[in-house]
């Protein structure tokens, strides 16, 4: 920590991040109880303790960490956006195979969606995005297959699902969209 402190140097920051992913994963996946929903957090405390570690005086990195992810979870399971509550009126409820069939056709059109929008990004960004959502590599598995230094593992991976958030909005909205 002290080390990163004076340097400021990002690689001594993953490699003592490294160390505790599982810890954080695991409280993240503790609170939210979806895999994908953890690993995006993995992702984001990450980038909190940029500043954070320069702002904290840290005794134990471990329990402090444990803290900031559990806040971290916490705080995202609070947002308003969470909370949603909708009005509920009998009359409009379709029957359950109707319902069955539009998920089904609302599927396979984002599954259209996903495909054209995975070949909007270079090349880099489609490989780490299939191994890392698709195939579950870890950072250091992708980094083994591909010879690509960990924190471009990071970055690729994190610029590509937003460039696909992207696009994937785009294509909702009907911009995009190849028909």
């Amino acid at each position: 920590m002290a080390l990163y402190k004076e340097s400021g140097d990002m690689a001594i920051l993953g490699e003592l991040y490294q160390r505790y992913m599982e810890l954080v994963y695991g409280v993240c996946l503790k609170y939210f109880k979806e895999p994908e929903r953890s690993k995006d957090s993995v992702m984001l405390i990450f980038e909190e303790l940029v500043t954070k570690l320069k702002k904290h005086e840290v005794e134990n990195f471990r329990a402090w960490l444990h803290q900031v992810a559990k806040n971290h979870c916490l705080m995202q399971l609070r947002t308003p956006k969470n909370m949603k509550t909708v009005e509920f009126k009998v009359e409009l409820v379709q029957s359950e195979e109707n319902v069955h069939l539009n998920g089904v056709l609302e599927k396979e059109e984002n599954f259209r969606k996903l495909e054209y929008c995975l070949g909007t990004l270079t090349s880099e960004q489609k490989e780490s995005i299939k191994l890392f959502y698709l195939e579950g590599k870890s950072y250091n598995e992708i980094v083994d297959i591909t010879g690509i230094e960990w924190n471009q593992v990071r970055s690729l991976i994190q610029n590509g699902r937003r460039n696909l958030k992207i696009c994937m909005d785009k294509a909702e909205s009907g911009i995009g969209n190849r028909e």
